[in-house]
C-alpha cells in the first residue's frame, strides 16, 4: 500500500489520523488518548477472579482508564498466573476497549521501535515474514542474536532492512532501556497506574508509508517541528484538518451500510457480534463476464473498507454470482494481494462449503462503527421497530 498523504488533527475529546492515497481516503484511526491505547502499560490491580471454560480463569483488572480490563491466566510461554483480589500486576493492553467489551490486557510484553520488537518474555529472535530480503534479514536477525543476553528476545520489523546495523545495536538499548524504566516504575507505584505510554500513532503511520508519503498535515506547530524530525517531505500545520480534507464527511460515509461501486452493483455490510458479515449486491448485473469484473472490483473495495472500518474477527463475504473455486480463485487472489500491507494482520482463510469468502483479522482498535455510534435502546440494534 502507498500513501501520498497522513492528516493528524485532534479535539477535547479524540486524536484522528487520516491517511490519503491517489484515489482517496484509505484508513482512518481515532483514538482517545485519555483511554488505555493499544501498546501501553500499566500497574494493574486484580479486582475479580473469573471461571472460564475447560477449567480455565481470568482477571478482570483495574488499570485506571474507568474500565476493567480482562487478562487470562493463560498465555503461551509464560507460567500460568495464580493471583487474587487486590494483588497488582504489570500488564499490557493488546486490544482497545470496544462498544460493550472492555479492553484485553496481558502479561507478555512487547515494545516496539521503528526497527525492533522487544520481547522480555521470549528467548528466540525471529524476523517479519513481509521481508523480501531474506538474506538481510538473516544477517540482522544473526546480528542481534549476537547481541541479545539470556532472558529476551526480538522481532525485526519490516523497516529493519532499512537501517544499518549501529541503528539496530541502538534501538536495542533503547528499548532495553524503557523496559528498564518499567520495572522501576512498577516497584514503588500504586496500582492503578500508567507505566509506559506508547508514542504517538502519527509516527507509527508516517514509518509504514514513509517510501510513498509526500504530505504529513498537523494541528500544531510544535507536533510540526517533531514530525521534521523524521520525515523530509512536506509538513503544513493545519487547524480542523479533517474537516478541511473532507475527513469528518468520509466518516459520516464511512458509517453507512450500502457502499455503491463505481461500475455498478453495491456492497452491504452488516457488522454483528459474532462477525462481519458482507454482501456483493449485483443489482441486476447478470452476464457472467460482467459478474467476474463486479467481484474483481468489489474484492478491491472491500480490503478499502475493511481498513477505512477497521472491520476486525470473523468477516464473511458473500459474492455475486457462482462460489465454485474456478471462479472465485481470482477474486481470493486479488484480496490477498490488497490485503498483504495491512498492519492488522488478515489471513484469508478460502472459500468454505457454502460458497463464502472468510476472512480473520486482528482485533486491536474499536471499529469506527463502535467509536461513534450506540446500540439503539428502541430496537437493540436490529434496526428495526414495531409496527
Amino acid at each position: 500500500m502507498n500513501a501520498e498523504k497522513i492528516v493528524y488533527d485532534r479535539n477535547e475529546e479524540t486524536s484522528g489520523i487520516a491517511v490519503f492515497d491517489e484515489n482517496g481516503l484509505m484508513e482512518i484511526d481515532i483514538f482517545d488518548e485519555k483511554r488505555a491505547i493499544e501498546g501501553n502499560v500499566y500497574l494493574g490491580k486484580i479486582v475479580k477472579k473469573i471461571n472460564l471454560a475447560n477449567d480455565k480463569y481470568g482477571f478482570m483488572v483495574n488499570i485506571g482508564d474507568g474500565y476493567e480490563a480482562f487478562l487470562n491466566s493463560y498465555e503461551p510461554t509464560l507460567k500460568e498466573a495464580n493471583m487474587s483480589e487486590g494483588q497488582s500486576v504489570v500488564v499490557q493492553v493488546a486490544q482497545e476497549k470496544r462498544a460493550e467489551k472492555g479492553a484485553k490486557v496481558v502479561r507478555n510484553i512487547q515494545l516496539a521501535g521503528a526497527f525492533l520488537v522487544y520481547c522480555p518474555f521470549r528467548f528466540d529472535v525471529e524476523y517479519s515474514n513481509k521481508i523480501t530480503n531474506k538474506d538481510k534479514a538473516e544477517t540482522y536477525r544473526k546480528l542481534v542474536q549476537s547481541k541479545s543476553k539470556s532472558n529476551e528476545g526480538w522481532i525485526l520489523r519490516t523497516a529493519s532492512v532499512e537501517a544499518d546495523e549501529q541503528q539496530i545495536v541502538d534501538e536495542m538499548t533503547e528499548l532495553r532501556n524503557i523496559y528498564d524504566t518499567i520495572r522501576k516504575k512498577a516497584r514503588v507505584a500504586s496500582a492503578p497506574a500508567l507505566l509506559y505510554a506508547k508514542e504517538n500513532p502519527l509516527f507509527e503511520y508516517i514509518r509504514r508509508y514513509k517510501s510513498s508519503l509526500h504530505e504529513v498535515i498537523v494541528d500544531t506547530p510544535r507536533l510540526a517541528e517533531e514530525v521534521k524530525n523524521v520525515f523530509a517531505g512536506t509538513v503544513t500545520v493545519m487547524r480542523e484538518g479533517f474537516e478541511k480534507c473532507g475527513v469528518d464527511d468520509a466518516i459520516v460515509e464511512s458509517l453507512e451500510r450500502t457502499v455503491k461501486l463505481k461500475h455498478g452493483g453495491a456492497l452491504q455490510i452488516e457488522e454483528t457480534r459474532a462477525c462481519v458479515a458482507i454482501d456483493v449486491d449485483s443489482s441486476g448485473i447478470t452476464s457472467g463476464g460482467d459478474i467476474d469484473s463486479l467481484n474483481v472490483e468489489a474484492a478491491k473495495e472491500i480490503a478499502r473498507q475493511i481498513r477505512l472500518r477497521n472491520l476486525a474477527g470473523k468477516i464473511i463475504i458473500d459474492f455475486a454470482g457462482s462460489s465454485e473455486y474456478r471462479f472465485m480463485k481470482r477474486v481470493i487472489d486479488i484480496l490477498e494481494e490488497e490485503l498483504v500491507d495491512d498492519a492488522c494482520h488478515s489471513r484469508i482463510l478460502g472459500l468454505s462449503r457454502a460458497g463464502n469468502v472468510e476472512i480473520l483479522r486482528q482485533r486491536r482498535r474499536p471499529s469506527l462503527r463502535d467509536l461513534y455510534t450506540v446500540e439503539c435502546p428502541t430496537c437493540s440494534g436490529t434496526g428495526r421497530v414495531e409496527p
